[in-house]
Formats: structure tokens, C-alpha cells, sequence
């Protein structure tokens, strides 16, 4: 199915998407990866809030490339998800709804997308410079110190993303190896 749906992403939408489905994002979203994940986590060590309410957020694991002249961001393609891994079932008990990049995930992270209904996108790699087009605006608002791992949020229209795990858990690249090896019998 394809889906158009808004960002923050609801309980509601994130339940109704299955693995497989071909969803076009539209509103905002954050960026972070390895390095802004690390420090999100000593924050909330030190029992202090996040830059940012993450309940009811998606996460972006990218880092752009300097802006152009007349565009808010440079190339921004996915980076690899499973260096959040270690975070991200963290986060996703604090709320966040969804998260975008590429590759598998760790057990513990899909046990926390099921737990927290929440889903995890994938975006195409190597394709940063298009998916940098649906990018409206992009601000840094933590960790500027950071460079292109700062936190930034986003405001986009129709990224195109696939839904990769879903709510009940269901892994697209668990299901399509599967099937396609069906297929070659």
C-alpha cells in the first residue's frame, strides 16, 4: 500500500502501516546520529530533559552534506541504522514514534518498535541528493558543536520511505529473503 501521512506520526498511523508499505512523510522530523544519540542518552543519565520532546517524534539517522546556494540542506541520505542500536530502545520507551535509515536492526530495538508501537523506515541509499529535495527547512537546535551530527529538525514534503518493521514486528527484510527464495523453488 502506499500511504501519505503526516509527521509526528500518530499510535494511530504507525499501527495501521505494515512492512512492505511505501509511505510519503510530510511535516517534521529530526536528524541525529551515532555521536547526538550518545550524548541524548548521558542527558537523560544526568536526569535532565532531551533538546527536544521526543514522544510521538521520528528520528532521521542522517548526516547532511553542506546546503547548496538556495537549498536549506546538502546530499541527505540514511546512514546505517544498527550503530543507534544500542540507543534507540531507550528512546523509543520515551516515546519516539519512528525512526529512518537503512539496514537491519538488534533484537532488543524490534522488540522495542513491537512493545512501543512505534515502526522503522528505511530510505534509499545512495540517493541522498533526491531525498534532499523534499527538504523544506532545515534547523540546528542541539549539539551544534557536533558538525553535520547535530540535531536538526526538519520540515519536509513527501520523503519517500518504506516501511521496513512494523508495529507487530514484521521485518520486510526478513519477509522478502523468505520470499524470495520461495519464488527461486
Amino acid at each position: 500500500m502506499d500511504y501519505h501521512i503526516n509527521a509526528p506520526i500518530t499510535k494511530e498511523d504507525a499501527r495501521k502501516l505494515r512492512s512492505g508499505d511505501y509511505v510519503y512523510l510530510t511535516g517534521t522530523i529530526y536528524t541525529a546520529r551515532d555521536a547526538a544519540h550518545k550524548r541524548m542518552i548521558e542527558t537523560l543519565d544526568r536526569k535532565e530533559p532531551l533538546p527536544f520532546d521526543i514522544s510521538g517524534e521520528t528520528i532521521y539517522y542522517m548526516g547532511p552534506s553542506p546546503a547548496r546556494e538556495g537549498r536549506p540542506i546538502g546530499s541527505a541520505g540514511p546512514t546505517t541504522s544498527s550503530r543507534m542500536d544500542k540507543y534507540t530502545p531507550t528512546l523509543l520507551d520515551l516515546g519516539m514514534s519512528s525512526m529512518i535509515g537503512k539496514g537491519k536492526r538488534s533484537k532488543e530495538v524490534i522488540e522495542a518498535i513491537v512493545r512501543n508501537e512505534a515502526v522503522y523506515f528505511a530510505a534509499v541509499g545512495g540517493a541522498g541528493a533526491l531525498l534532499s529535495k523534499c527538504i523544506l527547512s532545515s534547523e540546528v537546535i542541539a549539539y551544534e558543536d557536533l558538525g553535520t551530527e547535530a540535531i536538526r529538525r526538519l520540515t519536509i514534503k513527501d520523503l519517500p520511505v518504506i516501511v521496513v518493521i512494523d508495529s507487530k514486528g514484521s521485518n520486510l527484510y526478513e519477509t522478502a529473503i523468505k520470499a524470495y527464495g520461495e519464488e527461486l523453488t
